[in-house]
């Protein structure tokens, strides 16, 4: 069928005439009836090459590199091709500018009346008279299960993705939300909403404090990374290498509190300096993207989860990882949070499980400590503990709060917290039982 005729098979073959073919009959006789084997067509004579010289000279010499004599180097689009390759551009800057070049202006909204209180101290002093030392450092000596919930804090319009509690005191809760907005809130008194933070023209995928709580950082999938002034709600800077960031952390050493980390959608995490917003560093050997970022063994390293089903350790400014754990029977482990004590990692797996690694030299896994019985397949539900390391909390996709004991792994207590997914569980560091979570119904709730 090469040239879209054939010889009838029902007619004779002695008696072959023009009419004995099938198909593209003309075709037939303009080719004599001629059949693929005995093509009428002289194959074409053999393509020169430029002579290139003598072998000695290594230089000079072409050989079988030699191009062909009648050969063009370039080629050019005829007009009317130019003319569409134009078009095509064009529409593509077009479409570009608006989504990535302009990252969206920055504004906040005060929502409490006086900024300042008698004294001229703003919001981010810690209260002292909430019946519960803030500025202490002991974890609470026993804690309890949290049993009803206390108040709902309501404000975002779409789901809640992240909630932090304002470094050491936790008097302040910073929460980022797929509706683009940041918003800072009371934990005690009449537990207000302080402060909206607009300036993210995507949802809004993580959040994070630095040490003293006077900044914070929001990765978002509008490609941008935003350093924000907690108590002025000023931008300060913002950083992007057009790649979505899932998860970002401030390096939490006093001297290191210009640098951070983020987790990108393609596989690298990347550190920038924000004295200069230059990319410092970029740790890239993960082969998905990277979800959680958690520094350990006194900040000196961090382990990184990825959509490769790894985990890696990573010692701080060293591109190479040195500890890599995958197995065969591994699931991706989208949520990793730090124990109290700094002894032991939790991890949100993808099997409906809370797995536990030590966290200080081996990253083994605890074959003896797994948490199960909640839903979480699909969502990156932040697990936590109590801060006395007798309880381990996590939401789940039903829009449950699940309690475990971390001793026996018995799964004490469920409660059903919110409409859809249950995305993260904080317990308060100095509340013997009370619990914060927030869900993709927007609410943000707190448990006592």
């Amino acid at each position: 069928f090469a040239f879209s005729y054939a010889l009838d098979p029902s007619v004779d073959t002695h008696q072959a005439s023009s009419n004995t073919y099938i198909g593209a009959v003309d075709e037939a006789e303009k080719n004599k009836g001629l059949t693929v084997f005995e093509t009428g067509h002289k194959k074409s004579e053999k393509r020169k090459k430029l002579k290139g010289g003598d072998a000695g000279e290594i230089d000079n010499f072409l050989g079988p590199w030699a191009k062909y004599v009648d050969e063009k180097d370039v080629a050019k689009p005829s007009e009317d091709e130019q003319k569409e390759l134009d078009e095509i551009t064009a529409k593509r800057q077009k479409k570009g500018r608006n989504e990535e070049d302009a990252p969206a202006d920055e504004k906040t909204i005060l929502h409490v009346k006086d900024m300042y209180d008698y004294q001229g101290r703003s919001y981010l002093h810690v209260p002292q008279d909430v019946g519960i030392n803030l500025r202490s450092a002991d974890a609470p000596d026993k804690c309890y299960l949290p049993k009803k919930q206390i108040h709902v804090w309501s404000g975002h319009t779409k789901g809640v993705s992240a909630i932090r509690l304002f470094p050491s005191s936790g008097h302040l809760l910073l929460s980022c939300s797929m509706d683009c907005k940041i918003k800072l809130w009371e934990v005690y008194g009449e537990r207000r909403c302080i402060r909206t933070f607009i300036g993210h023209s995507k949802a809004v995928r993580d959040i994070c404090f630095n040490n003293t709580g006077t900044q914070f950082l929001s990765a978002a999938y509008d490609r941008y990374l935003k350093l924000w002034d907690s108590e002025t709600g000023q931008c300060i800077s913002r950083f992007t290498n057009r790649k979505v960031p899932y998860c970002v952390k401030f390096n939490p050493d006093e001297d290191k509190q210009n640098l951070f980390v983020a987790g990108m959608s393609d596989k690298k995490i990347v550190q920038w300096d924000i004295r200069t917003g230059e990319v410092v560093q970029e740790y890239d050997r993960h082969l998905g993207a990277v979800n959680t970022i958690t520094f350990v063994d006194e900040n000196r390293r961090f382990v990184s989860t990825s959509d490769d089903k790894s985990l890696r350790v990573w010692e701080w400014d060293i591109p190479v990882d040195f500890k890599y754990i995958a197995e065969p029977s591994m699931h991706s482990m989208p949520a990793v949070t730090l124990s109290p004590n700094g002894k032991w990692l939790a991890c949100q797996s993808m099997d409906n499980q809370i797995l536990i690694f030590g966290a200080q030299n081996r990253f083994r896994l605890n074959k003896k400590k797994v948490f199960k019985g909640h839903m979480v397949a699909g969502y990156a539900c932040q697990v936590d503990f109590s801060p006395d390391m007798s309880y381990v909390v996590s939401g789940d996709a039903d829009g449950k709060l699940n309690i475990w004991d971390w001793k026996t792994t018995k799964l004490y207590h469920r409660i059903k917290a919110h409409d859809k997914v249950c995305i993260s569980a904080l317990w308060h560091p100095h509340e013997t039982s009370k619990v914060i979570t927030c869900g993709w119904d927007g609410q943000i709730k707190l448990w006592d």
